[in-house]
């Protein structure tokens, strides 16, 4: 038998009591409910007694500050780059007066209404801006609008005038100088900030004298369709294709096993492939179409006319289609022989009939010898040029001088030779958009200095200070008629950064911005 101790049995009972009184109350406080005790609210109670509480709770945080964080000093005054002296310049730059006045150093005090809106980076650029306005207004001659031809478009006064010649209704052909002509995505800007029929080329799309007159003939009058002389020009489309047929039949008669070229034919390997050259060509040659058979070019000429032409187009049509496409079903996609249709169609030509099937369209971008492709997009025109407005840059100044100090034609020409690939770039784009402006009897200003026999843009008056002012103003979307691509070197907190603007600014391709100082 098993022996139970006495203080074991006592510490089981002990244990047994515990755990029923332990349980007992569990179930005792699962059953229970705490009471509510509302408390009435005192009679004179509102809103306004219950103060919202302070910020946070207890005493306001305030972050300790970095002992080597480094505060920004405010600035005071913004500068332009004199390049020609290689200092900041005193004249182009803008500074904070007394009382929140803004004060120009060429023009003086600033309207305040203008202060205001305008970022004081933009009013370095006060002055080439009111040069731009300035010879916008003189070659307009009473607002007249029109296309203007401008050069040095991504520079401050030219792309002043390009934005305030487009705000004023003008298509402006702008030209890139060659300092920033090599950035394509300069060029894309300059030309989105024209509107159409207006545009942007690089300096050596103008250096191309006949494509770039072409270009602003297709500004002032628009690039109509109705202008193009259909109905002479089909005979002529027409001459080229017998002429191009003929050529097709000299060169791959139908001697030849395939229309390639004879060459081609003629075993050059080695002496132990000679066997299999021949079935290795037919498998080859197979995937050409065969020579085509003479054609009587008296037969051509008097039987292949307009409307068998346009018959031999919708062959070809139909004929491409179904190769694009896989097939249709019912056109052969591996055997089209052009030449021989051509040859069937002189010796017995197919009956034609104008009436379109019922369904059929034409398309809008189809060729058709017949019928002339209506316009697809509105015509829109310039109109006649109003004036050029000349940028002068450092290249076209040395080029235009040296050529002006020559006397005799071939003096002239021994000018040109010698002058950098730069200098003579930017004298024959320059000279591209003055020979159209005065070939059209149309004024030519120069901006940002003087060039040899033609006439620069004369002091800027108050009127243009302020049109140039306007367009620097920020609206209420944050945008303005004037933007210009700014570089900012704060002087002010790190007096080196006036020297390393300088020495950027006068870099050689320094890039399409313009760099400004604040102190």
């Amino acid at each position: 038998m098993l022996s139970v101790s006495s203080s074991a049995l006592a510490r089981l009972a002990a244990r047994s009591r515990t755990a029923v009184a332990a349980s007992s109350a569990s179930v005792r406080n699962m059953g229970m409910q705490a009471r509510e005790e509302i408390e009435e609210l005192p009679p004179n109670f509102s809103m306004d007694a219950v103060k919202a509480p302070p910020h946070g709770f207890g005493e306001q945080h305030e972050e300790e500050l970095d002992p080597m964080a480094y505060v920004r000093k405010p600035v005071s005054s913004v500068h332009s780059i004199d390049l020609s002296k290689g200092v900041i310049s005193a004249l182009d730059s803008a500074a904070f007066g007394p009382g929140g006045s803004v004060v120009h150093g060429r023009f003086g005090n600033v309207d305040a209404s203008a202060a205001e809106t305008v970022p004081l980076e933009y009013l370095a650029f006060l002055r080439p801006a009111s040069e731009g306005a300035a010879a916008l207004r003189e070659i307009s001659e009473g607002g007249k609008t029109g296309t203007v031809l401008v050069y040095g478009a991504s520079r401050p006064a030219g792309l002043s005038a390009v934005q305030l010649a487009t705000a004023s209704g003008n298509a402006v052909v702008a030209v890139v100088d060659g300092q920033h002509s090599g950035h394509d995505e300069m060029v894309d800007t300059v030309k989105g900030l024209t509107s159409e029929p207006g545009t942007a080329v690089a300096e050596q799309y103008a250096l191309c004298k006949a494509n770039f007159r072409d270009l602003v003939e297709k500004t002032v009058s628009g690039d109509d369709f109705t202008s193009f002389d259909f109905d002479s020009n089909q005979y002529q489309f027409l001459a080229d294709f017998k002429a191009n047929v003929l050529d097709y039949v000299e060169a791959y008669p139908s001697d030849l096993p395939a229309a390639v070229d004879s060459e081609q034919l003629k075993f050059t390997g080695k002496e132990k492939d000679r066997a299999n050259f021949q079935a290795n060509m037919n498998a080859y040659l197979s995937q050409y179409q065969p020579g085509a058979d003479p054609i009587d070019p008296a037969q051509l000429e008097a039987n292949f006319n307009v409307e068998q032409y346009e018959l031999f187009k919708k062959k070809f049509i139909t004929q491409t289609t179904a190769v694009i496409s896989g097939g249709d079903g019912v056109t052969n996609t591996d055997r089209f022989a052009p030449a021989e249709i051509v040859n069937n169609m002189c010796m017995q030509p197919e009956s034609t009939d104008d009436a379109k099937p019922e369904g059929v369209v034409a398309y809008p971008f189809e060729f058709s010898i017949k019928n002339e492709s209506a316009p697809t997009t509105p015509m829109t025109k310039g109109g006649p040029i109003v004036g050029a407005i000349i940028e002068v840059t450092p290249d076209l100044a040395v080029a235009c001088e040296a050529v002006a100090a020559a006397k005799t034609l071939r003096e002239k020409a021994e000018a040109l030779q010698f002058l950098t690939e730069p200098q003579k770039s930017a004298f024959g784009a320059a000279s591209s958009i003055i020979g159209l402006a005065k070939k059209a009897g149309a004024a030519v200003r120069t901006v940002g200095g003087s060039l040899p026999g033609l006439n620069a843009v004369e002091k800027p008056s108050e009127q243009d200070i302020q049109t140039a002012l306007e367009g620097m103003e920020l609206g209420d979307d944050g945008t303005s008629k004037l933007n210009y691509f700014i570089q900012v070197y704060r002087a002010s907190d790190y007096p080196i950064y006036e020297a390393y603007a300088i020495h950027r600014a006068n870099e050689p391709l320094s890039g399409p911005r313009q760099i400004v100082v604040t102190k």
